[in-house]
């Protein structure tokens, strides 16, 4: 059976550098699929989509809401040429209800272990119109095997001569619910890490030493997360992740394994916020802040101030977002209810655009706030810049450790050589 697997391109927000990251929730699904599946992979992102290519199934695996219309598209031009299309991923969870009404199938849920009967049906002519897994037991966590990299064009995700991170989780699901998040709806409340010698495994066969550990936060259980770290080690990878535990063991051992920056949440002036950035730099660690705008708690007096704060704690980068009301989380509902959303086009919904009414000024006002954040904070140093000094330091650690591939152009170019060097005498 040959099916094809089809990542659909998102429009990226205007001002923000643009690269392409190998998406992961394509290859981890391709992972699940049968032996006799012959797939073959392309990312509308990256790469053409030929709509004429020979194939049983046609899989379009959605990530984003603003990947949801182009989605529609993609399979209604696949529809009129005959072919069968299956929806799936987070997505395509979000908004079945929708999604279902351009499609031959979807499928709602986590894979492993279910794929072997959804390719029994379309091989019998009898594919079902949903098959809902979301009100059942996920699947055992052990099932999840390694990605499918190897469906990866490699020579496509580049960002100026430099290669791209690859993308791994170690675990699913998450205890917290964040109010304007949906991974409790999608992935459930209780914490599944994946077993240690699973996650090793497949470190071992990811060839590229630069990673992006895509868990919804590491620091929901510290023994384990301070295991993982242990194992982590004699990889000598470098790596970014979302929020690791507050703890000087668990940060200096994230540090020996390789902890390139984080992603942390940045959600008031306080002077708890200023020192957890400083531990992180303490142990080596550089710091994105994630910063949300826009929430009902917030005044623009309060914005304007964490603005300014912002430019106080020596954060390494900052990402700004509004706040979304994505289907499925009580932001979502709470809005819906209040009759604040008046926005439902899904293109919109790209956490840079205002889509509801806020509680403290307009949504015109909040938009301007948003645009001020970013020009704000990148005033005197692009994003690319900053991004390009995490860059260098990283290079740096790998020639010292002697972990360093020659595979980034620019870092092959001997004046950024020099470049690279001089940052290093300094540093």
């Amino acid at each position: 059976m040959k099916l094809k697997l089809i990542y659909p391109r998102w429009e990226k927000l205007k001002g923000q550098t643009t690269f392409n990251l190998p998406p992961h929730g394509p290859v981890v699904f391709a992972a699940s699929l049968p032996e006799y599946v012959d797939v073959a992979f392309t990312d509308e992102n990256v790469e053409a989509i030929d709509f004429d290519d020979e194939c049983d199934l046609v899989v379009i695996s959605m990530m984003l809401s603003t990947q949801v219309k182009r989605g529609w598209a993609i399979a209604e031009q696949f529809r009129e040429r005959g072919k069968k299309t299956l929806f799936g991923g987070i997505a395509t969870m979000l908004h079945a209800e929708d999604t279902v009404n351009h499609a031959d199938s979807i499928f709602l849920g986590e894979a492993e272990g279910r794929m072997e009967d959804v390719l029994d049906d379309f091989r019998r002519g009898e594919l079902k119109k949903v098959y809902n897994f979301m009100t059942q037991r996920q699947p055992p966590i052990e099932s999840v095997g390694p990605a499918r990299r190897d469906l990866y064009k490699r020579e496509l995700y580049n960002h100026k001569g430099v290669q791209m991170v690859d993308l791994f989780h170690a675990s699913r699901g998450c205890r917290f619910s964040c109010y304007p998040c949906a991974v409790s709806y999608l992935g459930g409340r209780i914490f599944r890490p994946r077993p240690l010698d699973k996650v090793i495994e497949e470190l071992a066969t990811i060839d590229n030493n630069r990673l992006f550990i895509v868990d919804n936060s590491l620091a929901q259980n510290k023994e384990w997360e301070q295991q993982l770290f242990r194992e982590m080690i004699p990889f000598k990878k470098k790596w970014i992740s979302h929020t690791i535990e507050d703890d000087p063991e668990t940060l200096d051992l994230a540090a020996q394994a390789g902890a390139w920056y984080v992603y942390q949440a940045v959600y008031d002036t306080s002077d708890y916020i200023r020192e957890r950035v400083r531990r992180y730099h303490d142990h080596g660690i550089g710091v994105e802040g994630t910063i949300l705008l826009g929430l009902d708690n917030q005044t623009e007096d309060d914005i304007l101030r964490l603005i300014d704060f912002l430019l106080e704690i020596d954060l390494d980068l900052a990402e700004f977002t509004v706040m979304t009301p994505f289907p499925h989380t009580k932001g979502y509902d709470d809005l819906l209810r209040e009759g604040r959303i008046f926005d439902f086009d899904w293109d919109h919904y790209n956490a840079g655009q205002v889509v509801f009414r806020p509680k403290h000024f307009s949504a015109e006002r909040l938009q301007e706030l948003y645009d001020y954040a970013w020009d704000t904070f990148y005033r005197d140093e692009s994003q690319e810049q900053k991004m390009f000094r995490l860059f260098c330091q990283v290079a740096i650690r790998e020639m010292n450790e002697g972990t360093y591939r020659p595979r980034d152009r620019r870092l092959a170019n001997k004046s950024f050589g020099r470049e690279v060097a001089g940052r290093k005498v300094i540093s």
